[in-house]
């Protein structure tokens, strides 16, 4: 059955890390709550979120240690004072961030462990028969991805392929003696998972009832070192020694002449097939839970996957080959029921990928910061779009607006001031002018970053792709948001029908 397109709307890219908090990153508490209002304020209808799943080393939310667990960070401190597992005191005595506009996962790996710790020995959360519904509703994640959790600390935070063969190997005997060994570490994860879920589900609950629906955001592949390809190895391209056979990654091109290894172990289609997607079905249908709305990376990998021998340094010596298609795509959409999916068509274009869209009636993506190259034809210039996509200024992937047009040159920047009808243009003009663009246009959705609202530079970008050790940090601080940013989306809304 084909989705029915999207309405006519508009809506802000902000990753929960990035909202205000006292605490080091943002959380599901107060702020994110005021930032719900003025999404209101600003006549805005989506909040699209990056992956919420737990981090690991470099800190990225796509190479998530679970599909289903979520990251304790975003576990709000005030709340679990409110009710009484906390001391203000107690929390307000570690140090949470050196800069108050960015994250420092250091201080962070330091001390919301321990302060979690102690809330969780506070607690009485397992007589609830709250507790016992979550428990149960979960099953089938939740003691799996606890136990991996307990075991990594356990193991000295060294990947699960380099356990003790029987617990790598998941032998019965070994799960049972581990789950003994370290049931209140288990125990402890699996508060924190409890209350992530119950903060995250009353945060999602007030955003709907003001008519603000959450896009969420889910990695199409799951990195080696997780609780899913551990608990699931046969769903993946493995060894019999449990190593990647074939690894993900993309074709050299125009902006790499060795393309990029990203080393997620490949997902073994033909097994999947037979067992009717049945992993698949139980990720989208968790996310769908989560979520209104749905956009799923690198959508691509779904039709036309790009295949490297995990031995392979680099991504020159892949292959592509074809994926499940549109046999994936039904088990998605009978998992989601009425929720919707956007695909993340970016990169190179294929055939295949653009039937199944069509097939499929999920909205592509369309980037601004991709569309002014001198090429009249460039599929991403608004005169270029259909209704039936999701058009960006630019994602977690791209610098900033107001970076990008710094850092152009003279002539590039003649061509884009022309485009908008003003030559004299200065950088932060020609911002006003993209919004203009994107809201005027054709596109059913139109998604801005929050940075690009506030006009932040370069040192608001999110992600550099392929570096590490400087991502995924900027934070909004407190009261930044005044009243002219929000009163712009308003009127751009208004005029444009949005």
């Amino acid at each position: 059955m084909k989705q029915k397109e999207f309405d006519r709307s508009a809506g802000i890219l902000m990753p929960i890390s990035s909202l205000p908090s006292p605490y080091g990153i943002g959380t599901f508490g107060k702020d994110a709550y005021d930032f719900v209002d003025r999404l209101v304020e600003a006549r805005q209808k989506y909040w699209q979120v990056l992956p919420l799943g737990p981090t690991g080393f470099g800190d990225s939310p796509y190479a998530s240690f679970s599909a289903f667990a979520g990251n304790p960070y975003f576990v709000d401190l005030d709340m679990l004072i409110e009710e009484g597992l906390l001391t203000k005191e107690y929390v307000e005595s570690f140090r949470w961030n050196m800069e108050e506009g960015y994250v420092d996962y250091g201080l962070l790996h330091e001390s919301r462990s321990k302060v979690l710790q102690k809330a969780f020995e506070n607690s009485k959360h397992q007589e609830t028969e709250e507790y016992q519904e979550f428990v149960k509703e979960q099953e089938f994640w939740l003691k799996d991805y606890c136990l991996y959790t307990a075991c990594k600390k356990h193991f000295e935070d060294i990947t699960w392929q380099e356990w003790e063969d029987d617990i790598k190997f998941r032998k019965e005997s070994a799960v049972e003696h581990y789950s003994l060994l370290l049931k209140d570490e288990i125990a402890f994860h699996m508060f924190v998972q409890f209350k992530f879920y119950r903060q995250w589900n009353k945060l999602k609950e007030y955003a709907n009832e003001n008519k603000i629906e959450i896009i969420g955001d889910i990695p199409i592949y799951m990195a080696m070192d997780s609780a899913d390809v551990w608990q699931n190895p046969q769903i993946f391209q493995l060894d019999k020694d449990l190593n990647p056979k074939k690894v993900a990654g993309v074709p050299p091109d125009a902006f790499s002449e060795t393309g990029q290894r990203w080393g997620n172990p490949l997902y073994d289609w033909t097994r999947l097939e037979k067992e009717d997607f049945g992993w698949w079905r139980k990720r989208m249908k968790h996310s769908a839970n989560l979520y209104d709305v749905i956009r799923i990376d690198h959508f691509i990998g779904m039709t036309k996957y790009y295949s490297i021998p995990a031995e392979d340094e680099d991504a020159t010596g892949g292959k592509w080959k074809d994926g499940p298609g549109m046999k994936l795509i039904r088990a998605i959409n009978e998992s989601v029921g009425e929720k919707r999916i956007i695909a993340e068509d970016l990169g190179v274009k294929i055939p295949e990928v653009e039937e199944v869209l069509k097939e499929s009636g999920y909205p592509g993506m369309k980037v601004l910061e991709f569309a002014f190259d001198g090429n009249r034809k460039n599929e991403h210039l608004p005169y270029n779009w259909d209704a039936n996509i999701v058009a960006y200024g630019g994602t977690h992937d791209n610098d900033t607006l107001v970076g990008y047009f710094t850092g152009l040159q003279w002539w590039e920047l003649g061509y884009i001031r022309e485009y908008m009808g003003n030559k004299h243009a200065s950088i932060e003009e020609l911002v006003d002018h993209l919004f203009r663009e994107a809201y005027a246009s054709v596109a059913n959705i139109v998604i801005f970053q929050m940075q690009d609202v506030l006009k932040v530079g370069s040192l608001g970008r999110m992600n550099i792709p392929s570096s590490m050790g400087t991502n995924w940090r900027w934070r909004m601080l407190k009261n930044q948001v005044d009243a002219k940013d929000i009163e712009r989306l308003r009127y751009l809304c208004d005029i444009y029908g949005r």
